[in-house]
């Protein structure tokens, strides 16, 4: 300031307010000041004074005003303040967050804000370099930058806070108090931070350069050794430090050598704290710390040992003997043998501090390392780069007095960064200007390009001459600065000694001169450790010292073995540092720079202190003068021109815009624009303002139509409203006066009527009244004199009938239940159908213990019964109030739960029938019994189980057909009935007749019961779920039924259900408890009689007559049942022989017979033949067949049109019976046995005669002489290709789809020739051979009921559905792959031509004769066969070939001749398709695969080009976009994920066989997968599923197919390109039941975000069962459930929220609990999602501690999870429903803190809640007190004073009034959490925190006392692992850490998120209702 005096004499008042007068000498050299320069400017490229004095004058009134940081354009200048200012807190990385550099003051979040967008912009690695003197603050300025990124990254994650508290553990280890700096960082680091997509860091990475060793030995006067030992010494317990032996820090001689144990500002007990809490959230175990601790507790006793070192030695764990030999003696390697040579005092010190630095440097980077593992987690997808910041915080540029080779390092990095920032600021800089031909004035600048030289660069530079004289055994430091002085003594940047003798040397450095002392300088350089040290860490048992050494201990066994090779030069410590140094170099080259340059205020590190001299040298050696010249005057912003016209053109006006016309101070390059930082500021801004204005514009737009259009709607309603409203009031005034008058007139003479009349009433109602009085009275004394005669009469007559029933033994009531039976085996009662009597029978018998029924039966364990009663069974499955003992009443509901309301009523039904069974009801009496008839004769026809499956529903209601009295054989047929036809009401069934059993003291309905259980038990198994339940309870049967209904049981499980009621024969087995016995004849008039049960199946009646009668060949043999003029087989499978004998029966019954009657019979015959089929395996199954031929041609089974063949097969039976005797009795014989009645009657029998005895004479067996055998075989295969039809199996089938046929409902038969179709008159409508067809497949159960086949044929794919369609398809498999195995013929797939002649040649589709000599075994893929074309010979490729199932070439003559494009015509003509879906052509993909897809792939000359868009049962090779195929952005692992979708569509639809079933969500979690997460692969999925659904005649594959359609369409739309192509394909087929569906979601997804996860389970199961409508169970608090659809989680809260009639959805959210969580869910998710996300995780978590697959059970909660705005009374829905429940067990469990008024009040309440106004529950008051009073107030009052609580109000008032008592106490609403701490000495180890709407507080858990209140803006950052959670409160910088052990801390984490950003929410809105009313 300038200044006159009194004298008119002018004065300088200067910035200290010092007057300096001005006289000529100093005049010239003062000039005005810059108007810029009087306050300071925030960017100092807009000084005006652009001078040094400008520069420091700036940063001076800056300083003095507390303003630390100055730009220099994008460059920030960081002065140290020495102080903590409060520019850190939490509400400035808010503002600096997203906001354009300039915009603010200046910061250095700016700069990390700065780093963070552009990263993200420009999608480029970020650095920023901090650089300064050693206490310019670099460590701190990276600590603000990482903490703000962390912050901004906003996801307070665990590895966000293990990032930030790396930082701690690195600086105890890494950073000492030096002179110039407490806390000076003694070693360099890089932390590469790496970001996801989204911004949120996701790890980190540390890279450590050069610790400054030495310090651990020598320290300079008032320096500190390693923060780490004073912490230890100062915070570890007493009783640690005891076991390690340590005392005080002055007591060590390694912490005293600074003269200096303390440091100023630093708590070093608080700072162990810290530093213990940062292990742990590091992952560092209570182990790895200890042996921390006992490494560097064996370094201070160590530096203590004047060789005694027993401690040192405990601690290392080494033997004494061994470190005392390695320390004071030295092993040297001769070319013979190793000599040992002792050390002086001195050297083995230096040996000892070597060993220490050792140590100590290894156990630094183990330390580094541990925490890279727990902060670093690598990419998954290697192919994914991620976006990163890196942030180098190196020492600072060092003069000490006294400089040694640390310091050379150290300068040297200095060096390296200043010649990268003056190569980015300048040089690269103004080489873009010339390149761009930008008018630029060259800048002059300081590189430092020559001092790098001289160090490193040139040849025999100073680092290289210092390595080389490293690795000469001989070399010296003297040696060293000879060659020094020798090579650079005449340049200027190297400064020799000035004599021999002096041994330092100057470097002259960008900041200037250094000496440096060359002492030391080869021996830290070497770096080396003796191998006598080494070899004695190698006998150590401590486990850490050999992890730190590992690397030297594994090098020095190499180097024994590699000794004799020769001298391997170790690195050098020099060597080593320029590697990493020229890594961080390329590392920072291509990332863009951000610089950070830090200055040092004063040495004496005390605030509000500004030394110019020292801060215009930072500032000179740092370029910041031509630094500010070059950003002034440059355009640090550049765009391409493409670049800049897409981010800025919203901002163009007009599409004219000529450069020229523009003016400012900004340039146009060649292909860039260069902007200044202000322009790029501006443009940004005005960006967003322009980007705004149009959001608004559309919103504007938008609103107005929605409320123009509600407007309309309303006025439109006004108008009619009023219309009707005008009309009514006009018509009401016009009637008002007449009608008031009438009324007046009307009323009087009412009143007047009324008055007579009622006079009148009274006098009758008097008379009347009297006379019923005394009527009513006679008739109730008659009545009730007759009611005591009656039941004295009835009471008599009871005792009587109960004395004569109590006479009868058990036997004799089972003989008279089932008297009406009569005594009958199987098979031989009644008249024997034509041609099947038994005629001359020799009888076998098959004994019971021969019977083979079972076979590999599972061991039953029946040890366990007992825990399995039928009371258990009762109490945990029947509903209501139901017993599980006998009752005589009807029921009102069933016993178990039915969804069904027809089984609920069947279930009614069957309990009055099994009631009247048993004797419990009596009989209804509507029709009189005959006079002396039993209650069992039959009085009408019974319901049969048709009537039952006929009209279920009808016979479900007690409808008039059971209102009369019924047999016991009706009613079993009932219950039986209902049992058969409704597969849920089989327990029930059970459970009533168990029920009835138990506790029946009536003796007669306890046997009928027991009676009626057994019979069940043969008919129908129980659930599973019943099974061991029924098992238990039939163990207490009487006499023998316990092991005979155990029996019947596992028979009837082992086999299945019967599918009819019990037949006569099996009541008469029940009655005598016996096998049944049935008679089957073969078809050699032999009989067979078997012992049966009723869970026989034919398969073992079939195994058991073929051991019997000794058969080998029994393929194809079947069980026959005749009744009448009916045959029919059952098969050989597990098909009920009782229910074909039921069924016998129930026909005898319908045309008017007796079932016991009934004249079945079965029979034993051949069915089936194989393909393969040879007489001669078994003559006794020939003999048999050969007999069935005969009977067949004599009762006219087989015939043939030819006389002439039946006359010779008469001539062979001649011959097998009578040889070559031809007598005419014989003949005769002969032809009655063969020719069939009706031939005989038309031509006689002596003409037969004739013909036979001709056909015999003239045969060739007679003539041979041929065996019998030999003419049977004969027969028996002419049969078999005569009437291949008669030996055929037959299947009943709907056809589903497939090519047309006259009928879609017919009769398939399959024999040895091949597979016919038939229908109900035998016409045949299709026949195909074996070799037609291609494949079976059984597909999974559609829409229609039972299996359904897919039988691929060429003539057509059909899909046929019935019944036995497995069989069918089980059978015609077998055939294929019998075929197959024998055949010889094969055609080839492809063309070979080999030059082996071994190896056959062929072309393809040619015959290859298959040869079978196992010269070439198939089990390696080689085949032997001939070229049927060339007859050549040869090995042929398994693969290459199709063996075509058939024994005979003939088939395929024909089809092989045809051209394919003839067979093509062939199938086409087969496959019209029925229905109109065809005609209507659907549109395809065929015109977007032009276009779009890749191209067609010709398969050969003659074939057509492969159809891309079509279906296809073969996977695809490539992906079908153009797009995919080659797409070099395109992971190598994604087009393998797009090829890998391929088949799991194929597997969902079943167009691709399948040996492993995979679960349906398996495999759309393959196809989706993907696609969620690769948006580019979602357009394939879409043409994958749309072109399996293309031309495919599979119906069940197509339904499939939509199933994935409707799923992809709700994931995510497709592309703008496929979206029409695939509306278009929706709308062609619009009559597909999801076709609307599909296209509204696609409609939906297009307007919201697309899902980021697969489909979730319950919406996969909900669309496989065609389900649109997805439901999920959502719990409430007060246990009620409501269900909800799918939908964001937001909206689904605002639905709830809506049904529930809840004033405000605010605060409410969705919870998930899994086993071992409760986690909330996101508001802006997806439902599904998170749900998948939650249970994935889970599942996940759960297979890495179980192994395997596993199923995560969870549930889904909505709860209140913020407590704000909530008054009890304001909204009584949400109180009853959430806050109550919610609130109760809070207190309960003791966290309020209440007064004991307050207490008793509450427990009145919450005892009315509990009993309402049942007063005899008061008595049980202190039972109930754990309900009603907190758990630590139980003992308050005596259990007499409890029960005089009382409150009179309902439920609901008293649970509204407990709430308004909590809500008076601060702790209402809070969530609470018990927690270990280990942060706060003060605070006990275990403390309670509340969370709630006014922050965070800590509570004492048992005094309740609050320990501390933090509220959410006192809290700077929090984060939880899986077991801590950690805060910061306060500033960023030094606030102050709570870290605290819990496996909640996710809860707590989440709840504090959620608070906050509701707050941030309403400050925002206010800031906008302020803005807009401004």
């Amino acid at each position: 300031e300038v200044k006159v005096t009194d004298t008119g004499q002018l004065q300088l008042v200067d910035d200290e307010g010092k007057t300096h007068k001005i006289n000529k000498k100093t005049e010239g050299t003062i000039r005005p000041m810059h108007p810029t320069s009087v306050k300071g400017v925030d960017d100092m490229i807009r000084l005006g004074d652009l001078n040094e004095a400008g520069l420091l004058r700036n940063l001076l009134v800056r300083h003095k005003e507390g303003i630390i940081y100055t730009y220099t354009g994008s460059i920030l200048v960081a002065v140290n303040p020495y102080q903590l200012l409060p520019i850190y807190t939490t509400e400035q990385v808010h503002m600096y967050t997203d906001r354009r550099l300039g915009e603010l003051p200046p910061h250095v979040f700016a700069i990390a804000d700065s780093c963070f967008f552009n990263m993200r912009r420009n999608k480029k690695n970020q650095c920023c370099i901090i650089s300064g003197e050693s206490g310019a603050g670099k460590t701190e300025s990276t600590k603000l930058v990482l903490q703000f990124l962390a912050a901004v990254s906003g996801q307070h994650s665990w590895i966000e806070q293990q990032i930030l508290e790396a930082n701690p553990i690195l600086e105890a280890f890494g950073n000492a108090k030096t002179v110039r700096n407490d806390n000076s960082s003694r070693f360099g680091k890089y932390i590469d931070v790496n970001f996801t997509k989204g911004g949120a860091i996701e790890g980190a990475r540390v890279e450590q350069y050069l610790l400054e060793k030495s310090r651990v030995c020598r320290q300079a006067p008032e320096e500190r050794n390693y923060h780490i030992f004073y912490y230890m010494l100062m915070g570890m317990s007493a009783d640690q430090k005891k076991i390690l032996s340590l005392g005080n820090a002055a007591e060590y001689t390694y912490l005293t050598m600074g003269n200096c144990t303390s440091c100023e500002g630093r708590d070093d007990v608080k700072e162990y704290a810290h530093f213990r809490s940062a292990l742990k959230i590091l992952m560092f175990t209570e182990n790895d710390s200890w042996e921390i601790c006992k490494l560097l507790a064996a370094i201070l006793h160590l530096g203590n040992v004047f060789f005694l070192f027993n401690k040192f030695c405990l601690l290392l764990q080494v033997a004494p003997k061994e470190l005392g030999k390695s320390l004071t003696e030295r092993s040297l390697m001769t070319t013979r043998e190793s000599v040992t040579k002792p050390l002086t005092c001195e050297q083995a010190q230096d040996g000892r501090d070597a060993f220490v630095k050792a140590i100590y440097g290894r156990l630094f980077i183990w330390v580094v390392d541990k925490i890279n593992a727990a902060i670093y987690k690598p990419s998954e997808d290697t192919d994914v780069v991620r976006q990163s910041i890196g942030l180098l915080d190196i020492f600072g540029f060092e003069n000490f007095n006294k400089n040694s080779f640390e310091q050379l390092c150290i300068n040297f990095a200095n060096e390296q960064l200043q010649q990268f920032f003056v190569k980015h600021v300048f040089k690269l800089e103004q080489d873009e200007y010339t390149r761009e031909n930008i008018v630029w004035k060259h800048i002059d600048y300081k590189d430092n390009q020559s001092t790098l030289d001289v160090l490193a660069s040139k040849p025999m530079n100073m680092l290289a001459l210092i390595d080389e004289e490293s690795n000469f055994p001989k070399g010296t430091d003297t040696t060293m600065l000879q060659k020094m002085n020798q090579h650079h003594g005449k340049g200027g940047i190297y400064i020799p000694p000035k004599n021999n003798y002096e041994t330092q040397f100057g470097v002259q450095h960008f900041a200037g001169v250094v000496y440096y002392d060359s002492t030391g300088f080869l021996e830290k350089n070497r770096d080396a450790l003796s191998t006598d040290l080494i070899q004695m860490v190698q006998t150590s048992a401590n486990k850490l010292l050999k992890q730190v050494f590992q690397k030297e201990l594994s090098s020095s066994t190499t180097k024994n073995s590699q000794a004799s090779d020769g001298k391997k030069r170790v690195p050098t410590l020099i060597g080593q540092f320029r590697l990493s140094l020229d890594s961080l170099m390329k590392t920072l080259t291509v990332c863009q720079p951000y610089f950070i340059r830090c200055i040092k205020p004063n040495d004496f590190k005390k605030p509000m202190l500004f030394d110019r001299e020292l801060c215009i040298r930072q500032l000179r050696y740092s370029g910041m003068m031509e630094t500010i010249r070059i950003r002034k005057a440059g355009y640090p912003v550049r765009y391409t021109f493409q670049e800049f016209l897409d981010r800025y053109r919203v901002l163009l006006k007009t599409s004219l815009c000529d450069p020229k016309t523009v003016k400012g101070d900004w340039k146009t390059g060649k292909t860039k624009i260069f902007l200044k930082d202000s322009h790029d500021t501006m443009l940004e801004v005005e960006r967003m303002k322009e980007l705004n204005t149009k959001a608004l514009l559309i919103q504007k737009v938008l609103r107005g139509y929605k409320y123009r259009r509600q407007y309309l709607r309303q006025k439109a309603g006004a108008l009619v409203i009023q219309k009707y409203w005008r009309g009514h009031k006009g018509r009401k005034l016009y009637r008002l006066g007449f009608a008031r008058l009438q009324a007046q007139v009307r009323s009087r003479q009412l009143h007047y009527q009324y008055k007579r009349k009622r006079e009148a009433a009274m006098v009758l109602q008097t008379q009347i009244r009297g006379h019923l009085a005394r009527k009513e009275w006679k008739r109730k004394r008659d009545a009730v004199i007759l009611l005591q005669a009656y039941t004295r009469g009835g009471l008599a007559r009871k005792a009587l009938k109960k004395m004569k029933r109590d006479s009868i033994t058990d036997q004799e009531m089972v003989e008279r239940m089932f008297e009406f039976l009569p005594r009958i085996v199987g098979g031989q009662e009644g008249q024997a159908p034509v041609g099947y009597e038994v005629r001359g029978t020799k009888m076998f018998e098959i004994d019971i213990d021969d019977f083979p029924i079972e076979e590999n039966l599972p061991k039953e364990d029946y040890d366990d019964l007992d825990e399995y009663s039928f009371s258990k069974f009762a109490s945990m499955y029947f509903q209501g109030a139901a017993t599980p003992t006998h009752i005589r009443q009807r029921l009102r509901q069933p016993l178990l739960y039915h969804e069904d309301e027809g089984d609920v009523l069947a279930s009614l039904t069957v309990w009055w029938i099994i009631l009247r069974f048993m004797g419990d009801l009596p009989e209804p009496k509507k029709q009189v019994k005959a006079p002396g008839s039993d209650d069992l004769t039959e009085e009408s026809k019974p319901p049969t189980l048709q009537t039952v499956q006929e009209d279920s529903d009808a016979m479900v209601d007690e409808g008039p057909t059971l209102e009369r009295p019924l047999t016991s054989l009706e009613k079993l047929h009932i219950i039986v009935g209902y049992a058969i036809v409704r597969h849920d009401l089989r327990d029930e069934i059970y459970c009533q007749i168990c029920k009835q059993l138990q506790e029946n003291n009536n003796r007669n309905s306890y046997f009928r019961g027991w009676i009626l259980l057994s019979l069940c038990l043969g008919i129908f198994p129980p659930s599973e779920r019943f099974t061991r339940y029924l098992q238990s309870f039939i163990r207490f049967a009487p006499g023998d039924y316990a092991s005979y209904c155990a029996e019947r049981l596992r028979r009837t499980t082992m086999n299945g259900m019967r599918g009819e009621p019990p037949s006569w024969l099996e009541l008469q087995a029940t009655k005598t408890k016996k096998p049944m016995i049935v008679t089957v004849k073969l078809m050699d008039n032999r009989s067979v009689n078997l012992p049966v049960d009723s869970a026989s199946t034919s398969r073992e009646i079939c195994q058991a007559l073929s051991n019997k009668i000794k058969l080998k060949d029994t393929f194809g043999f079947s069980l026959y049942v005749a009744l009448y003029e009916k045959v029919w087989a059952l098969g050989s499978g597990r098909e009920h022989v009782m229910d074909a004998i039921s069924q016998c029966e129930q026909e005898v019954k319908r045309r008017g017979g007796q079932e016991q009657h009934a004249p079945w019979r079965l029979f034993f015959r051949k069915e089936i033949f194989t393909p393969w089929h040879d007489c001669k395996e078994d003559k006794f199954s020939t003999d048999l067949i050969y007999q069935q031929i005969i009977h067949g041609l004599k009762f006219g089974e087989y015939q043939s049109e030819k006389e002439d063949d039946l006359a010779q097969l008469a001539a062979k039976h001649l011959y097998v019976q009578h040889g070559s005797d031809s007598s005419p009795e014989h003949v005769k014989e002969t032809v009655q046995d063969c020719i069939n009645n009706s031939l005989l009657e038309a031509k006689s029998e002596a003409k037969w005669v004739q013909m036979v005895s001709t056909a015999h004479a003239q045969g060739s067996y007679l003539s041979s002489s041929q065996k019998t055998d030999s003419v049977k075989a004969e027969t028996v295969d002419y049969a078999r290709e005569k009437w291949p039809m008669f030996f055929s199996r037959f299947f009943e089938v709907v056809k589903l789809s497939g090519p047309a046929l006259p009928k879609n409902k017919f009769i398939v038969a399959i024999n040895w020739t091949g597979i016919t179709f038939l229908d109900e008159r035998e016409k045949r409508l299709l026949e195909l051979s074996f070799p037609e067809v291609t494949g079976v497949n059984t597909i999974r159960e559609g829409k229609a009921s039972g299996q359904a086949v897919n039988l691929l044929t060429l003539k057509g794919d059909f899909t046929l559905s019935g019944t036995a369609a497995g069989d069918m398809a089980e059978l015609i498999t077998m055939f294929l792959s019998g075929l197959m195995e024998r055949s010889q013929y094969a055609v080839t797939l492809k063309e070979a031509s080999q030059d082996d002649p071994a190896l056959l040649s062929f072309k393809k589709g040619v015959l290859i004769i298959i040869i079978k000599d196992d010269e070439f075994p198939l089990q390696r893929g080689w085949i032997k066969g001939q070229n049927d074309s060339t007859k050549k010979t040869g090995a042929v490729p398994a693969d290459d070939i199709l063996i075509l199932p058939t024994l005979m070439f003939s088939f395929f003559q024909s089809l092989l001749n045809l051209s394919p494009n003839q067979r093509k015509n062939i199938i086409q003509a087969n496959q019209k398709e029925t229905g109109t879906m065809e005609r209507l052509a659907p549109f395809t993909l065929k015109e977007f695969s032009l276009e779009y897809f890749r191209c067609y792939k010709v398969i050969s000359r003659n074939a057509a080009p492969e159809k891309l868009w079509a279906n296809s049962r073969e996977p695809i090779r490539q992906p079908l976009l153009k797009k995919l195929v080659g797409n070099p952005e395109l992971s190598h692992k994604a087009c393998v994920l797009v090829l890998n979708v391929c088949v799991p569509i194929l597997k969902y639809m079943g167009d691709y066989p399948t040996k492993q079933m995979q679960s349906p969500l398996e495999l759309t979690d393959q196809i989706f997968g993907p696609a969620t997460k690769h948006e580019v692969l979602r357009d394939e999925i879409y043409c994958q599923i749309m072109k399996q659904m293309t031309i495919n005649n599979n119906r069940f594959s197509i339904e499939q197919g939509w199933q994935l359609m409707w799923l992809c369409c709700g994931l995510f739309p497709p592309t703008q390109s496929l979206l029409k192509h695939t509306q278009r394909f929706l709308e062609s087929r619009r009559r597909e039941p999801l076709a609307s569906d599909c296209l509204q979601r696609l409609q939906s997804s297009l307007r919201l975000e697309p899902r980021k996860l697969p489909p979730h389970q319950v919406e996969v199961d909900a669309i496989q069962q065609n389900s649109t409508q997805i439901f999920h169970k959502i719990h409430f608090p007060n246990d009620t459930e409501e269900v909800a659809t799918s939908t964001r989680i937001r909206d689904l809260i605002q639905n709830i929220s809506k049904q529930l009639k809840l004033a405000s959805a605010d605060g409410f959210s969705i919870f998930v609990k899994t086993h071992d969580k409760v986690l909330s869910l996101n508001d802006t998710d997806y439902f599904f999602d998170s749900l998948r996300q939650i249970t994935d995780w889970s599942k996940k978590a759960k297979r890495i501690k179980d192994g395997g697959p596993v199923n995560v059970p969870y549930l889904v909660f909505f709860m209140r999870k913020l407590w704000f705005n909530v008054v009890p009374g304001r909204d009584s829905e949400a109180d009853l429903i959430f806050h109550f429940p919610q609130e109760v067990p809070k207190y309960l469990r003791g966290y309020h803190v209440c007064t004991k008024e307050e207490m008793v009040n509450i427990a009145a309440l919450l005892f009315r809640i509990k009993v309402n106004n049942d007063k005899t529950q008061f008595v049980q008051i202190p039972k109930l007190l754990k309900e009603l009073v907190p758990l630590d107030q139980l003992k308050a009052m005596s259990e007499n004073e409890w029960k005089k609580v009382s409150a009179g109000m309902t439920v609901e008032e008293a649970m509204v009034a407990f709430l308004k008592a909590v809500f008076r106490w601060p702790t209402f609403g809070c969530a609470f959490f018990e927690v270990k701490q280990t942060s706060e000495q003060n605070f006990p180890d275990i403390v309670r925190i509340a969370i709630s709407k006014q922050g965070l507080t800590i509570i004492h858990p048992k005094t309740k006392d609050v320990l501390a209140n933090h509220p959410f803006n006192r809290i700077a950052n929090w984060c939880s692992g899986s077991t801590y959670f950690h805060m910061t409160i306060g500033s960023l910088v030094k606030g102050s850490k709570f870290l605290c052990e819990t496996s909640l801390g996710y809860k707590m984490d989440d709840l504090i998120t959620s608070y906050v950003n509701m707050y941030l929410r309403e400050r925002k809105a206010v800031q906008t209702r302020n803005q807009r009313f401004n």
